[in-house]
């Protein structure tokens, strides 16, 4: 079923409301325009070891932490399509569409897939595929478990998250877009990004939703 169609269906029963005040919104809208108007816009950028271009479209702060907590804790909501939304509008901006093959999104393990129900950042992809006519393919897959990456300093991340993805599937000369709702440090967007490289991927640009700002002196 066409995405915009599968929300109008959806909105007939469960009307649509901002991620972050669940005020209602109307059926297309991202967040009510009170909400709107706080939310930073990311125009920084940041690089990534195996990927050659990074993106993002907002920068995580208050303004979007309730929505994610939504987000995390099973109750997606309107936040999917909103942060998909504001995500495919950088990645238009700057001709991604043209020049990927198709988008990856992180994925996470079965158990915590189970847990939540669904895969976040599979479920913005799906949005920003929508926007902007890429297909997805979840062709990478976690194969342990790991600890929050929140919870490790940089060395621990990397440490973490070393073999704990597989790739499912021929990236031999594809161009792929890999996506994930957060970016903090971009150690997991690598581990990935060099992993499909070594399996034959010709690019790897990688997006986000949001990215995490480094504040002075931390």
């Amino acid at each position: 079923m066409d995405y915009f169609l599968k929300r109008k269906i959806l909105n007939l029963f469960f009307p649509n409301r901002c991620p972050v005040c669940s005020e209602l919104i109307k059926e297309n809208d991202r967040f009510c325009p009170e909400c709107t108007e706080r939310l930073t816009l990311y125009t920084g950028s940041f690089r990534i070891t195996g990927a050659s271009e990074c993106f993002s479209a907002l920068v995580y702060d208050k303004s979007v932490k309730q929505a994610v907590f939504l987000l995390k804790k099973g109750n997606c909501g309107n936040a999917d399509y909103a942060f998909g939304a504001y995500l495919a509008d950088v990645l238009k901006s700057n001709n991604v569409p043209e020049r990927v093959d198709f988008i990856v999104p992180v994925p996470m393990s079965k158990q915590s897939r189970r847990k939540r129900g669904y895969n976040q950042s599979e479920l913005i992809a799906k949005a920003v595929s929508a926007e902007t006519g890429i297909p997805v393919k979840c062709i990478v897959q976690k194969v342990r478990n790991t600890k929050e990456q929140k919870t490790l300093g940089r060395a621990g991340r990397i440490m973490n998250l070393k073999d704990a993805f597989e790739v499912d599937g021929d990236v031999t000369g594809k161009k792929i877009l890999l996506l994930d709702d957060i970016c903090t440090t971009g150690s997991t967007f690598s581990e990935i990004a060099v992993l499909l490289r070594k399996k034959g991927a010709e690019d790897v640009l990688c997006a986000s939703a949001m990215k995490v700002i480094k504040k002075s002196g931390t």
